[in-house]
């Protein structure tokens, strides 16, 4: 029996849920259940299905504990998700990334660079395609960049050729137990290397160089100290970029491009990701930037370091279980002339905030929270040679559909100024 063939059960209907549907679709017999829908999957008898498709929205142990109508263990070799079913039949080498902050921007400047250098490059993953949509287009000379969360991580049994770990911290932690935990998702990138794979990894973190550890192939960690002038033809501003940008460098010379040329192109050619640090306009002097993909307090410290200007920030949103006491010593001493707090989050911020010695804080208490007011907020105190930065370090839930609604949303409240 084959797949093609197969009774298949999606658990999830998300961007990957659907996604294996459409690639199924035709093929096979499908059934999808989602809990917002109301279905619960602890009472869920799957054993009439050939395979259950996990969405990374649903932890793997869910599944592992279900029980067939005889009462014996659920057989997890039946359980898959679509990142484990793309390694099982993907044709072509595979660059994984992942890692806390710089995921994205680390996949975009790789698939830049071996698009420079002739290759042909899919993108795919947590930024890019659904990775089973173009699943069937891939041959085996191509080169897949995928882009790997935790929960996509969790249960896989397969490594990518070349595995890149950029900077660690905590995340998720609305999902995930502790940290060990999230570690240990984000290992399997590299725990399941051979010998003739690659893992290039932030070595300045402990992390990042622990889940390195865990290959048996080559290591190579950054930064190097060997790419100043390539790294200078980057675009996009933040010492942080620059370590992406090492980290691309690297990875594509893990699959045999060493065209500097090639290399110089593509670290050019890249503008920037939507709301990653993205500049949207500048009024009076006003220099104002949509960072609102940062939902962790080190992107936000990120964005802070990446400015030498006085900076006014805007804060906070909903719950991931973060520690902000690391952002508040950065904040006090980041040159940032005001902070904007919004969101549930907003309160624990005022406090850390408050708690390093920094308070010059404007909290905005409504949930959810008008980004017009937000916006205006700011330009009551920016003057000309200031920098306004939407980073919030939080998830968007509390008022918005997702961090890039609350993106548009900013950049449409700074277009109306």
């Amino acid at each position: 029996m084959t797949t093609r063939d197969a009774r298949v059960a999606i658990l999830g209907y998300g961007v990957e849920g659907q996604s294996v549907e459409r690639y199924f679709r035709g093929w096979a017999e499908i059934k999808v259940f989602d809990e917002k829908n109301g279905v619960d999957f602890e009472k869920l008898d799957f054993s009439e299905f050939d395979y259950v498709f996990r969405s990374p929205s649903v932890r793997p142990d869910r599944i592992e504990t279900e029980r067939l109508s005889d009462g014996s263990k659920y057989s997890f070799d039946r359980v898959t998700s679509a990142t484990r079913y793309f390694f099982e039949k993907c044709p072509a080498k595979i660059i994984g990334v992942t890692g806390t902050k710089g995921k994205g921007t680390t996949c975009s400047l790789i698939a830049e660079i071996l698009k420079a250098a002739g290759r042909k490059v899919w993108l795919v993953g947590n930024i890019g395609a659904a990775a089973l949509d173009v699943l069937d287009e891939i041959s085996g000379d191509d080169i897949v960049v995928y882009e790997l969360s935790s929960f996509q991580l969790w249960d896989m049994t397969r490594s990518p050729h070349v595995a890149v770990v950029v900077h660690m911290e905590s995340d998720h932690m609305d999902v995930h137990k502790d940290m060990a935990e999230y570690a240990a998702a984000k290992g399997n990138i590299a725990r399941w290397q051979r010998e003739d794979d690659v893992v290039v990894y932030d070595k300045t973190n402990p992390m990042s160089t622990e889940i390195a550890e865990l290959s048996q192939g080559q290591k190579v960690g950054y930064p190097t100290g060997e790419f100043e002038e390539l790294l200078n033809k980057l675009v996009i501003p933040g010492e942080h970029n620059r370590m992406n940008g090492e980290a691309a460098i690297l990875a594509v010379r893990a699959v045999g491009v060493e065209d500097e040329k090639a290399i110089a192109d593509g670290l050019g050619s890249f503008t920037g990701l939507p709301h990653r640090l993205k500049f949207v306009r500048e009024v009076e002097g006003v220099k104002y930037y949509d960072d609102s993909i940062s939902t962790t307090p080190g992107s936000a410290i990120a964005a802070i370091r990446a400015f030498a200007e006085p900076k006014i920030l805007i804060l906070g949103g909903s719950s991931k279980g973060a520690d902000f006491h690391g952002l508040a010593e950065v904040v006090r001493d980041g040159n940032v002339k005001k902070v904007v707090l919004v969101g549930p989050e907003g309160e624990k911020l005022e406090q850390d905030l408050i708690g390093a010695g920094y308070e010059k804080i404007v909290r905005v208490t409504e949930v959810p929270y008008d980004m017009k007011n937000v916006v205006k907020i700011t330009t009551e105190t920016a003057e000309d040679g200031d920098v306004v930065i939407l980073s919030p370090a939080c998830a968007s839930f509390d008022s918005f559909k997702n961090y890039a609604d609350r993106g548009d949303q900013f950049i449409a409240a700074v277009e109306a100024i």
